[in-house]
C-alpha cells in the first residue's frame, strides 16, 4: 500500500482527487485482486502488477468523479419525457442561469428602491401579460402549486371536484391525497364519465370554499360522457361568491393547433372563461424550467403568497432566471418555434426526420455489422408528461433487429445497454422485436454519429 501510494502516478492522482479517495480506491482494487487470486487457486493474476493496479485505480477514480446527472440523447419518441428531464431549455435560459449562478444577484432586492424585493417580481409581469391575469406567483412544480392554492383558499373546508377528474399523476401522486395533505375536504360530485351542473350545485353548502376543475391532461374519457364547461361552472361559482380554481396540469401559453396538434386550453383562455385561479407547469408545453405557475385574481394570489408554505415551495435563483428568460420569448410569436426547443421538436416535419434516418442508417449498419439489421421505418412520437395523451405525431426511426432469432429478447436488451453506455448515452425503446431510435428529438446529428465508434457490443449479441 505504501509503495503504491508513493509512486509518481499515485502522486498525480492524489494531487487531483485527494489522498483519502486515492487510498480508498487502492484498497478496493487490492481487495478485488485478492478475490481474483482466491478464485484462481491462489495464482497471481497479471493485473497484480503494480503499474496495472495503479491504472485500475486511475480508471476507478475517473469514473467516480463523473457526475451522476448527465446529458443523454432522448430517442424514445416521447418529446417531454419525465424521466429524461422534460423540456429542453432555450439558449437564452441557459445563459441566464449561468449569469446568476456565478455570483450575487438582485434575487430579492429592489434595485430602484434600494430595499428588499420580491423574487416573484422577476416573472410576474410577463405571466400577467401573457395570460391576462391580475397577479401571479410561482413555486417549484405544479403539484406544489395545487397544494398551496388548496391550503391557502380551502383549509378545513370543502372543495367539490368531478369524479372524472380525480387524476393520478406520475409517481402515484393522486389528487385526493394532495387535497387531504392540503387540509381541505374533497367533495366528489357526478360520476366517472358524466358530471352535470346540478351535481356541483347540490354539493355547494356553508362549508364550501371553492369549486375546482382539473384538466384531464394525462388521460381521455370518450363515448357516453359529459362535463360542465368552464363558463357555466364559473357562473355557478360566482353566483355563490366562490372562486373557480382550474388546474391545467401541463398548461400552454399558445394554441398548439398551429403546429398541427389538437387544441389544448391555454391559461389565457381559461381565465377569460371565468376562472379565478389557474395553475400549470413550467417545464412541459411551456418549454421552461420545472416550476408551478399560479395566475389569477390579485386578492386570491395575495392570500396564496402570504401562506407560510410559500417559502418552503419557492423557486431558487437559477430557476427564476431560466423562467424569466423563457417568458419574453412568447412576446414574439413568429419566432417561437425557432427559439423554444420543445415547440421546435413538436413542429418538425416527418419528411425531415425520414431524410435524417436515411443519412444515418449506413453508418449505424456499418458499426453493428452482423449483430443487427438496421432499417428506416415510420413511427409515431408522443408529446408526453401528461400532455395531449391521445395525440401522436408522425415521425421516423432507425430500427435495429437482432440478426438471429434465438435469444432475440436478450440480444435487444444487450444492444440497448450498449447504447446507454456511450459517452453521451442514447436512450431508445424496445418495441415490436426491435430497438427503435425515434429521431424527432435528435438535433445534433454529427455528435450522434461521431460517438458510434465507441459502441461496444457484447459478443453474445452477435450470436
Amino acid at each position: 500500500m505504501d509503495r503504491l501510494l508513493g509512486s509518481p502516478i499515485a502522486a498525480g492522482l492524489i494531487g487531483k482527487f485527494g489522498r483519502p479517495l486515492v487510498t480508498d480506491a487502492v484498497r478496493e482494487v487490492l481487495a478485488e485482486l485478492r478475490g481474483d487470486m482466491e478464485a484462481n487457486g491462489g495464482a497471481l493474476v497479471t493485473a497484480a502488477l503494480e503499474d496495472d493496479i495503479i491504472e485500475r485505480v486511475s480508471v476507478r477514480l475517473a469514473k467516480s468523479a463523473e457526475p451522476s446527472l448527465r446529458a443523454v440523447f432522448n430517442l424514445t419518441g416521447t418529446v417531454i419525457h419525465t424521466n429524461l428531464g422534460r423540456a429542453p431549455l432555450p439558449s437564452e435560459a441557459i445563459e441566464a442561469v449561468a449569469d446568476v449562478a456565478r455570483g450575487a444577484s438582485n434575487l430579492e432586492y429592489d434595485l430602484k428602491g434600494g430595499r428588499r424585493g420580491d423574487r416573484d417580481s422577476h416573472v410576474e409581469d410577463w405571466l400577467c401579460r401573457l395570460t391576462g391575469a391580475e397577479a401571479a406567483t410561482v413555486v417549484n412544480n405544479n403539484a406544489a402549486a395545487v397544494l398551496l392554492v388548496l391550503n391557502s383558499l380551502a383549509l378545513r373546508k370543502e372543495v367539490p371536484v368531478s369524479r372524472g377528474e380525480l387524476i393520478e399523476i406520475g409517481g402515484s401522486f393522486r389528487m385526493p391525497d394532495i387535497m387531504t395533505r392540503a387540509g381541505c375536504k374533497l367533495k366528489e360530485v357526478g360520476t366517472t364519465n358524466r358530471t352535470h351542473l346540478g351535481d356541483f350545485a347540490e354539493a355547494i353548502g356553508p362549508s364550501t370554499a371553492m369549486i375546482m376543475k382539473v384538466h384531464a391532461s394525462n388521460y381521455s374519457i370518450e363515448g357516453f360522457s359529459a362535463e360542465v364547461d368552464e363558463d357555466t361552472l364559473a357562473e355557478l361559482a360566482h353566483r355563490h361568491d366562490l372562486p373557480l380554481v382550474i388546474d391545467l396540469g401541463s398548461g400552454t401559453l399558445v394554441d398548439l393547433a398551429q403546429f398541427g396538434l389538437p387544441h389544448e386550453p391555454t391559461a389565457a383562455e381559461t381565465l377569460a372563461h371565468g376562472a379565478d385561479v389557474v395553475t400549470f407547469s413550467g417545464d412541459k408545453l411551456l418549454g421552461g424550467p420545472q416550476a408551478g405557475i399560479i395566475v389569477g385574481r390579485a386578492d386570491l394570489i395575495a392570500r396564496i403568497k402570504r401562506n407560510p408554505m410559500k417559502r418552503a415551495l419557492r423557486l431558487d435563483k437559477m430557476t427564476i432566471a431560466a423562467l424569466g428568460a423563457v417568458l419574453p420569448l412568447y412576446g414574439n410569436p413568429e419566432r417561437l418555434v425557432e427559439r423554444v426547443p420543445v415547440l421546435r421538436l413538436l413542429a418538425r416535419p416527418a419528411a425531415e426526420l425520414e431524410a435524417m434516418a436515411v443519412r444515418l442508417q449506413p453508418a449505424l449498419a456499418l458499426r453493428l455489422g452482423d449483430a443487427a439489421v438496421v432499417a428506416c421505418a415510420p413511427c409515431q412520437s408522443q408529446i408526453g408528461s401528461g400532455s395531449l395523451p391521445t395525440a401522436h405525431i408522425d415521425s421516423h426511426a432507425l430500427v435495429m433487429t437482432p440478426a438471429g432469432r434465438r435469444g432475440a429478447g436478450a440480444q435487444l436488451k444487450r444492444l440497448a445497454a450498449a447504447f446507454r453506455a456511450l459517452p453521451m448515452p442514447v436512450i431508445g425503446r424496445i418495441h415490436d422485436d426491435g430497438l427503435w431510435l425515434d429521431l424527432r428529438c435528435l438535433e445534433d446529428e454529427a455528435k450522434f454519429t461521431a460517438q458510434l465508434a465507441a459502441l461496444r457490443l457484447d459478443p453474445a449479441s452477435s450470436t
